[in-house]
């Protein structure tokens, strides 16, 4: 081992080199550590839906679940990335960024459920619709019910306007402005295939009459024509066979012929 003093040039010599590797190594570990600070990635921005987007999900909803082929056979994976197809396919959304499934299915629960509150205060709003109101005095007060509700603004009307009318979200209530709220029922809306229930056995049961009761009353009428129509038969072949058999012209002589072997 070799031993130097305080004052030696060796001494001085080895402190310099041990200092700078110190300084290497903090500098590197320095550099590094800032290196990949600036790599980290920055949070990607939320897109927003845009109302014309919430149309087409909720047609490609309403399409998809109403499909009598897939709707109760298909998985809610398989239902997703139909809806996803749907959707990014549609020409109403040329230029825009597709969506994935998982987007889809997030922002469609989000619109659901909003609409579905809303139609609960839309029916509130109906119920206390004073004489005189319109339809747009019912919408303002059913903005204000949702609002005291639920502390927020309903910001989703174009979405209910489009659900509005389908069996799930539709208002059993009366307006005072025209009987049962106006509707223009959509073509391709048909009602969900769990909605449709078969007849009930006393309505068979009433059907079944009135269907008997009708068939029994055109009998009866049938029957009436025939007895009219022998009757006008008879009295015409009473009236050929009392003239005198040269004084019949061919054509009764066919007409008595054959109204003969009719009766007969």
């Amino acid at each position: 081992m070799n031993h130097f003093s305080l004052n030696s040039p060796g001494f001085v010599n080895l402190l310099a080199s041990q200092s700078s590797k110190t300084i290497d190594l903090e500098s590197s570990e320095v550099l590094r550590f800032s290196s990949q600070s600036s790599e980290d990635p920055k949070p990607v921005e939320r897109r927003k839906w845009t109302p014309k987007e919430d149309l087409v999900l909720i047609s490609a909803w309403l399409n998809t679940n109403k499909d009598p082929i897939v709707s109760n056979e298909q998985k809610a994976g398989a239902f997703w990335k139909r809806i996803e197809e749907y959707f990014n396919s549609s020409p109403q959304l040329s230029g825009f960024a597709p969506r994935e499934a998982s987007q889809c299915k997030q922002r469609w629960g989000r619109v659901n459920e909003q609409v579905c509150k809303f139609v609960g205060s839309y029916e509130a709003a109906l119920k206390e619709q004073a004489s005189g109101q319109n339809e747009n005095d019912v919408m303002k007060a059913a903005l204000d019910i949702f609002l005291n509700d639920y502390q927020v603004k309903f910001s989703l009307e174009h979405a209910w306007r489009e659900l509005r009318f389908d069996q799930k979200w539709r208002s059993n209530s009366v307006s005072r402005d025209g009987g049962k709220e106006k509707r223009k029922e959509a073509a391709e809306v048909v009602p969900d295939l769990e909605e449709v229930r078969p007849p009930g056995v006393k309505a068979c049961k009433a059907a079944k009459r009135k269907k008997h009761g009708s068939e029994a009353a055109f009998d009866q009428i049938q029957s009436m024509l025939v007895v009219k129509q022998n009757i006008s038969k008879q009295k015409l072949l009473d009236r050929l066979l009392a003239k005198n058999e040269n004084d019949l012209s061919d054509t009764e002589v066919s007409l008595k012929n054959k109204l003969i072997s009719e009766m007969l």
